[in-house]
Parts: C-alpha cells; structure tokens; sequence
C-alpha cells in the first residue's frame, strides 16, 4: 500500500469503521456469563514468580491510581508471558490493567487522549469539526464508550509495551510508542516499518502462547476469557469476564448493571468537542 495521507486516510476510516461495526455488532450482544472470579495484583503476582515486570507511573485519570490487576485465572498466563519476554531479553511493562467505571468514563475525555483522538478525526474529515455522534463512533473504537466492551472494565484487559532488558530505557519498537492515535494505531497497519511489524507479531505471538488475544485495532491491548477473546477465537461460548464493579476491600466483583449504556452522553462529548477546539486555538 503506498504511503501517502490519502491511503492512510482512507485506511483509518475503513480500520475504525471496522472496529465501530466489532464493538456494536459483534461484542454488544455478546452473551456474558460472569464468573466473578476475583482481581487479583499484577505486582504481587510477578514479585511472587520472580519475574522482571514494569509497571506503567505516569498520572491516571483525575490523579486516580493506575489499577494493576486482571482475573484469578489470567494469573498463570500473565507470569508466563512475562517470563517468556524476561527469556527473550524483553520486559512486560504494564501500561493500564482495570479500570473502574469513572476511570473508562474519564479517560477519553482527558485532553491527552480526546485531544488526539479529536486531531486525527478532524485530519479524516479534511479539516471539519465532527458531530458529536460521529466522535462518539470513533471513540468507542479507541477507548470503549460502553461497558460491555469495555474489557478493561472486565477485569481481563491490559495495555502493554515492551523494553529491552539490558536498556530499559529503549522500547522495543512497534512502530509509535503507547498511546498512538493515527494510522499507526491498528496491529498491522502497513504504515510501520517492517522491522515494527513483525515486533507485533512476535509479541502477539508470545501473548497468544499464553492465552491473550490482541485487540486488532490497537497494537498495545490484549485479553483473556471476555468476550473479546471468545469472539475472535470464534469458540461460540459464553465470555467468563464482563465489566464488574470491585470493592477492593472486600475482593467483591459485582457484574455492571447497566453494561450497555454509553459512558458519556452525546451532550458531554460535544461539550469535549468545544473544549478542545478552544484549547487547541
């Protein structure tokens, strides 16, 4: 595919409008049946196994801290990915892991994220503000506008980079570092060089080995046992993870109770709209 703005646009659209059309018609109706496995510390599980794992110390969403856990049952896979790429000279940094439902709610409209999201949108439209139905579509492709396909929300999701183990201060290069929104975005954008290609496939690889499946519109999100996983695996069971809300004193998961309702209303992200256009005067 040549590289030139009018194929890479034209790719984005298609890629987003690909993944607009996973989330609606594909996971929304999804069957669930929640498992209500518990959380369980990414930290703690690494530090138990002895594995190398960084974990991610930039702010989180309104200074709220990052949560570093997936399921009970992912626990095996994760330690064992990690340990693969600790064999292979990498390290696993853990960039996000669960997110509660005001951490997903908020994170598309910080400026870091909206901002560049709303950048790459208005590059689309050849210059044009979009409605706020149009930014809710490309939205919920990037950073899950609903809770049923929120599969950080479930529990089962985390975002990842990759270093090498002997400079960990140099990313193992995929092509754009954690968090790209452009037509670099998607796993196998053909925009990257073929070196940073084939980096994803072979980490897409190890994490498959361990039961991760990757998100194919970005090339940072992996999960297990959601409906994501079961999806795209084509296995015609029922997910095991959905989105829960946790009582972290308790160890509680409690299955969302309104998991298909958007986040952020159409009022909210036009209100977004009008705020970033006014920063970014």
């Amino acid at each position: 595919m040549p590289d030139t703005e009018a194929t890479q646009r034209a790719y984005w659209t298609a890629q987003f409008e690909d993944a607009w059309r996973f989330m609606f018609e594909d996971i929304l109706p999804y069957p669930v049946q929640e498992c209500s496995e518990q959380l369980v510390s990414l930290r703690d599980a690494a530090a138990a196994a002895g594995v190398e794992v960084h974990f991610s110390d930039r702010p989180h969403v309104q200074q709220l801290e990052r949560l570093f856990f997936l399921r009970e049952g992912q626990i095996p896979g994760f330690v064992g990915a990690a340990r693969a790429m600790n064999q292979r000279g990498w390290v696993l940094c853990v960039e996000d892991g669960y997110r509660t439902r005001t951490i997903q709610k908020y994170l598309g409209r910080t400026p870091q994220v909206f901002d560049a999201i709303l950048r790459s949108v208005r590059w689309e439209l050849g210059g044009a503000v979009p409605s706020a139905e149009f930014m809710f579509r490309r939205c919920s492709a990037l950073v899950a506008t609903v809770p049923k396909f929120g599969t950080h929300m479930s529990g089962s999701a985390i975002d990842i980079s990759v270093v090498w183990r002997d400079d960990p201060a140099r990313e193992v290069d995929r092509g754009a570092p954690y968090i790209e929104m452009s037509a670099l975005t998607p796993m196998a954008s053909p925009f990257v060089s073929p070196q940073a290609l084939q980096n994803r496939r072979d980490i897409t690889a190890l994490m498959e080995q361990h039961g991760f499946v990757a998100y194919p519109w970005e090339f940072w999100h992996y999960s297990s046992g959601d409906a994501y996983d079961a999806f795209l695996r084509g296995t015609g069971k029922p997910a095991r993870y959905g989105a829960v809300d946790w009582d972290p004193a308790s160890g509680a998961v409690t299955p969302v109770a309104d998991p298909t309702e958007p986040l952020n209303s159409e009022d909210e992200i036009r209100a977004e709209i009008e705020a970033a256009l006014r920063r970014n005067a």
